[in-house]
């Protein structure tokens, strides 16, 4: 059979491998003989010792015998090494007439794969006897027959061979004729009837013999026939067929009473002595039940399907018989035409269904293919798919094995389907599929990989212990045991972080919780590792990095750092009564220990002892001058500001300012007058101011009157007084600089000099020169300006 393969060039060694292995196959077969009809079991051979082996060794080489039939007539004790018959053998039935019978085996020896030949020659004993195929034959002699005529009788069958077979046949003693055995072609033995002398109808008509068939066996056996002769009257020309032999084709697959061909036989004689008739010649059972011919026409049709595989041709003998009772004798050779009827058969003897990953080069299966067909139709191609890492390999006649290609991987796939694919060379081409499952067993190659390299846990502060604060999650594409995970904290890279406290880990499913609360003003974060392990042998294992971030929670309130409230004497706040609105009184300054928006800090005027007349910016905490200052106003006033930050719930504080008004700097320096109590100054107020409310309807013209002639004569007296002319000659004007330490914010500058010309001596303070400013949230600049004017004289 040719065989189609690829040749690579990287499997150059892989073909040395094989002509190694081929040089250890036993060229001589190995040869036994056994009568047949021996019983089961017997012993046929020794083959531990014919083969050379060590006892024992045909077990540990897993050896099996191997027949080229359906049918295992042979067995094999490993054991002992002893070849045993299986089933009792008939020759006859399976070699039929062949000789000499011999059924062909392979001994197979799987590790490492080594095969002998074996041939079992069937001896044939004498247990058939001839056997006629009727009863009684009736022949028809013709009067004028001459003597030494020879005439043909019919054919004994015996199914022995050989000796056993037929030798010779014997006819009843009788004056007239004797039994002459001639040697056919085919190596049958025919039985002719011979003539002695002339015979005479009127004398006597008819004869009856006993024809005996003898067979040469030890005692021999024989079987017999009546022989009814008829004598006729004279008929002196026999029919003549007109072709003989006759050759035929005849393809297996033709359907049942297709005709085969048509013989035809001419007799020169006339009337009834003229006329022809057909019939099969001493035609044994086989070609009866295959074979009909058509008395008439002489058409010889098809009974029985035929086998190409079983019988290849068939030798037909004809006869053609006349009115007169002559006839001639014909042969027709039919030969039986191969058609591609059998698909190829594939037979496993060994087969692995699971290979571990990462293995080299690995016998998966041994197998052998056969086809019954002959020719091309015999001639196989067998292949698997090429997209799978196996390859094919002939070894021995018709064996392959299926090994790997190259070591598998059980994480890109766990489970092959082969194919395997036998195909004839016949037209149609007749395939065999046969499927092989093979499942890859895994090998801890691969570590556990976490999904992300790295994890931010956010945690609020002051959780409960033992809080369950997110997970880490690694897999594993290995499967079974070597894809179980085990999650553990690594030692951490700062000696200093006591991460035992602080976090724990859950073996099983890398659950992480918090051992104790966490305070964000401690720790706001730290950073630590996790590793994940497999229970693979060796183990493997891997890292990632986690990040606890700690939330921040409000749980601080606002601190005012200015101005103090630590029980001591307040701290009073200077305004001059000239300042304008929007004068800067002070600033309030607080923090909070919190961050994001639980420190974002917003100011608000809680309580004033005069409401309208000082406001606190939201943002920065300034306290100002809500409107112009006037001679009405009280000379001390409390404020109580309220400090919130902006968290949720929110938290806050307050700090409480006090504010004297003064008409000049110099007045804070100078006695102070007893003041009545706070509160009693506050209810003062409160009283004033329902009193105010209650009469500011009837009162409303009055009072705008009255503020307008107050504005009035303020404005006069200031641009009066308002200017300071130094003369020449006189006190120099000179700065003088008051820092912001005390109760202002910033550091402001005055101008200060002294009147000439005048009576009295006095200070005048002008225009401070202060920084411009702008409240938040607006683009306008304000400008401060203030003058205060305030004599003292000089001593």
């Amino acid at each position: 059979m040719e065989k189609l393969e690829r040749i690579h060039p990287n499997r150059q060694v892989l073909a040395f491998i094989l002509i190694v292995f081929f040089s250890q196959v036993r060229s001589e077969p190995l040869r036994y003989s056994v009568p047949e009809e021996t019983e089961s079991g017997s012993f046929v051979a020794h083959l531990t010792k014919d083969l050379g082996l060590q006892t024992g060794e045909l077990a540990a080489r897993s050896a099996r015998v191997v027949s080229d039939d359906d049918k295992q007539p042979l067995q094999l004790d490993r054991q002992t090494g002893d070849l045993l018959l299986k089933e009792k053998l008939d020759r006859e039935e399976l070699c039929g007439p062949t000789e000499p019978c011999v059924l062909h085996f392979q001994v197979l020896l799987e590790m490492p794969v080594q095969f002998f030949q074996g041939e079992l020659s069937i001896q044939d004993i004498n247990d058939h006897s001839p056997v006629f195929p009727d009863k009684e034959v009736l022949l028809k002699i013709p009067e004028n027959s001459q003597p030494g005529t020879l005439f043909p009788l019919v054919l004994a069958q015996d199914l022995d061979v050989g000796s056993n077979g037929l030798q010779k046949y014997t006819i009843s003693p009788n004056s007239h004729f004797h039994v002459l055995t001639r040697n056919h072609s085919e190596g049958k033995k025919y039985p002719d009837l011979v003539q002695d002398k002339a015979l005479d109808r009127e004398e006597q008509p008819e004869f009856s013999l006993t024809l005996m068939a003898l067979d040469g066996g030890s005692p021999p056996r024989s079987g017999t026939v009546m022989v009814q002769i008829l004598i006729m009257d004279v008929n002196d020309n026999a029919p003549e067929f007109v072709h003989t032999p006759y050759e035929v084709q005849v393809l297996e697959n033709s359907p049942l009473d297709s005709p085969v061909l048509s013989v035809t036989a001419r007799d020169v004689d006339a009337g009834n002595f003229g006329s022809v008739s057909y019939g099969l010649f001493q035609a044994s059972d086989e070609i009866k039940q295959t074979f009909s011919i058509n008395e008439v026409t002489g058409e010889i049709r098809l009974k029985k399907k035929l086998d190409f595989e079983k019988i290849k041709s068939y030798h037909v003998e004809i006869e053609a018989t006349d009115g007169g009772g002559l006839s001639g004798k014909g042969t027709v050779v039919i030969e039986v035409v191969d058609v591609n009827d059998n698909a190829p058969e594939l037979s496993i003897s060994s087969l692995t269904s699971s290979i571990p990953e990462n293995a080299p080069e690995t016998v998966v299966s041994i197998f052998r293919i056969r086809d019954k067909d002959s020719g091309d139709n015999g001639k196989m191609i067998c292949s698997i798919p090429d997209n799978l890492p196996f390859i094919l390999k002939p070894i021995f006649k018709n064996f392959y094995t299926l090994v790997t290609e190259r070591p598998l991987d059980r994480e890109s796939r766990a489970e092959y389907n082969i194919t395997i694919t036998i195909t004839d060379l016949g037209s149609p081409r007749l395939k065999t599929e046969h499927s092989i499952t093979v499942l890859v067993s895994d090998v801890n190659d691969n570590a556990p990989a976490f999904t992300q390299t790295s994890y931010t846990l956010l945690v609020p502060e002051n959780n409960s212990p033992a809080l369950h604060i997110g997970s880490v999650s690694a897999t594993d594409r290995d499967s079974g045991t070597n894809a179980q995970v085990t999650y553990s904290l690594l030692p951490p890279q700062d000696p200093h972080l006591p991460l035992a406290s602080l976090v724990s880990i859950n073996a099983d499913n890398g659950h992480l919780f918090a051992l104790r609360s966490l305070d964000y003003e401690a720790l706001q974060a730290f950073e630590f590792r996790v590793g994940a392990t497999d229970r693979g042998s060796p183990a493997l294992s891997s890292e990632a990095l986690v990040r606890v971030v700690v939330v921040d929670d409000n749980d601080n309130s606002p601190f005012v750092l200015y101005p103090l409230q630590n029980g001591s004497a307040p701290c009073t706040e200077l305004v001059p009564r000239a300042a304008e609105a929007g004068y800067l009184v002070t600033k309030v300054v607080a923090v909070d220990g919190d961050s994001g928006q639980n420190a974002w800090l917003s100011f608000q005027l809680l309580k004033a002892t005069e409401p309208g007349l000082f406001s606190v910016w939201a943002q920065n905490g300034e306290v100002r001058t809500a409107r112009r200052l006037s001679e009405r106003d009280a000379a001390k006033h409390r404020l109580v500001v309220l400090v919130k930050d902006n968290g949720e719930p929110p938290l806050s504080a307050t700090v409480t300012l006090h504010v004297l008004l003064v008409d000049g700097f110099s007045q804070p320096y100078l006695p102070l007058p007893e003041a009545a109590p706070d509160q009693a100054q506050d209810d003062s107020l409160t009283v004033y101011l329902v009193i105010a409310l209650a009469s500011v309807s009837s009162l409303f013209l009055f009072s705008v009157l009255l503020f307008v002639a107050v504005r009035l004569c303020r404005r006069d007296r200031a641009a009066s007084g308002g200017r300071c002319s130094v003369p020449e000659g006189h006190f120099p004007g000179h700065l003088v600089d008051v820092s912001g330490t005390g109760t202002l914010s910033q550091s402001y500058q005055y101008e200060v000099c002294l009147t000439g010309g005048s009576g009295t001596s006095e200070f005048k303070f002008l225009k401070p020169i202060i920084p411009n400013f702008a409240p938040q949230g607006t683009g306008k600049e304000m400008e401060e300006s203030s003058t205060f004017q305030n004599s003292f004289p000089f001593s």
